[in-house]
């Protein structure tokens, strides 16, 4: 009997994941066929054409000739799109293979939510979460796009499923995945690597995973991003995966996008910082010089004006939780997506407050969730840069649902 109820509930999970991801992949066709992108812009055609032509993974070509190797942008989303690139497609083929890898993406993300969602509520729930989390426009029209935030998500995904999985388990297999994942994540996003450190310091003190296991888990990460690493250090005699941390906080901290109370950044225009920024010697070290000088005017200008950069932060912080009320892209206040991540940002807020801070579990993604923001905060944020915190705030919004439930339901089933 035990057996037989176990096969049918195991049943019903597979026909559950894959209704998920079928639902995913189906909504997400038309999208792409409407709005999606046709070809390879700004710094991945750069980044992808070079590695074709070169068989480098160059970031751009000075007049003489010069390939400047990347620094600028993390490795893995580019070393995605090349790896298409051997199928020899035409442009429009091409384009369409990517998109399409990127929409299984998302749906396998989907169904992984799931299981998440399952760890705290009701698998009901957990699948009508998992399907608004499928149908958010933001999410939808991502998987349109070349950007690596689709691939962002579904690595994010599955490394809070294999945190999860670890907590539980502690065995090598998830010890394994939850690695590997973290290091590809590393490799995706720079701002990872203190997700990574966070999550290392809350296993080790909260949930008392024994050292060896932390030292094990670190390895296994160092051994998947190493070759870059390598790369790096052989060109640059640096320990780096990207340069950008100090371009990236000056652009969300200078006067110009104080002034104009944006918070998407804006171009360079101190006079005097262009001409710092065009001495700069066009060698192997220019992402690197280029870096530090905009992380030293973002420190200046951060420390001429601290209150009203204070102020900026928690504007951005705010806009980000919610919906950014000065953006200037018409397609962001289309109400299919702002009302539905005004809503999720109101609900999720609610939940957090009632969700049981005696669970270490949902401690975490709390803690996760505000690390994320303060990051975001402190550079400039763009619209799809919402879609990382969206199924946390689904997971928060559930808590207030789920309260609801317990509140006012037994009082229908006493009517």
């Amino acid at each position: 009997m035990f057996l037989n109820n176990y096969h049918q509930l195991k049943i019903k999970e597979i026909y559950v994941l894959v209704l998920l991801i079928l639902f995913s992949v189906i909504v997400r066709i038309p999208v792409i066929l409407m709005y999606g992108d046709t070809g390879l812009e700004h710094e991945w055609a750069l980044l992808v054409n070079n590695l074709i032509e070169h068989g480098k993974l160059v970031y751009e070509i000075f007049d003489d000739g010069f390939l400047l190797p990347n620094l600028w942008m993390p490795p893995l989303y580019a070393y995605y799109l090349y790896c298409f690139s051997f199928f020899n497609l035409g442009d429009q083929n091409y384009i369409l293979l990517i998109l399409s890898s990127q929409i299984l993406l998302a749906s396998i993300s989907v169904a992984v939510f799931y299981k998440i969602n399952e760890l705290f509520f009701s698998q009901k729930l957990s699948f009508y979460s998992s399907l608004l989390f499928s149908i958010l426009p933001l999410h939808v029209f991502a998987s349109s796009q070349i950007s690596s935030v689709s691939l962002q998500i579904f690595l994010m995904i599955l490394f809070f499923y294999f945190f999860f999985q670890l907590v539980k388990k502690k065995n090598f297999s998830s010890i394994a995945f939850f690695s590997f994942l973290a290091g590809l994540s590393i490799l995706l996003r720079g701002e990872f690597r203190i997700i990574f450190v966070i999550s290392i310091l809350y296993l080790f003190i909260f949930f008392k995973i024994p050292i060896k296991k932390i030292l094990l888990i670190l390895l296994i990460t160092l051994v998947t991003v190493s070759p870059y690493i390598i790369r790096n250090f052989i060109i640059f005699g640096k320990i780096t995966i990207v340069e950008t941390a100090g371009y990236n906080l000056w652009k969300g901290n200078h006067p110009h996008a104080l002034e104009n109370s944006r918070v998407e950044g804006s171009e360079m225009v101190n006079e005097n910082l262009k001409k710092l920024n065009d001495a700069i010697p066009r060698d192997k070290f220019y992402r690197i010089n280029r870096d530090k000088l905009f992380f030293d005017q973002a420190i200046k200008n951060i420390m001429e004006k601290p209150i009203e950069y204070i102020i900026f932060s928690l504007k951005k912080a705010i806009s980000f939780q919610f919906i950014i009320m000065d953006s200037m892209d018409p397609r962001y206040w289309n109400p299919l997506h702002y009302l539905p991540t005004l809503l999720l940002g109101i609900t999720s807020l609610i939940g957090l407050v009632l969700s049981d801070k005696k669970s270490y579990k949902f401690n975490y993604l709390i803690l996760i969730f505000f690390v994320i923001i303060i990051i975001f905060s402190m550079v400039s944020i763009l619209p799809r840069y919402k879609l990382v915190i969206l199924p946390l705030q689904i997971i928060f919004t559930n808590v207030l649902i789920e309260r609801i439930v317990k509140r006012f339901l037994p009082q229908r089933e006493n009517n």
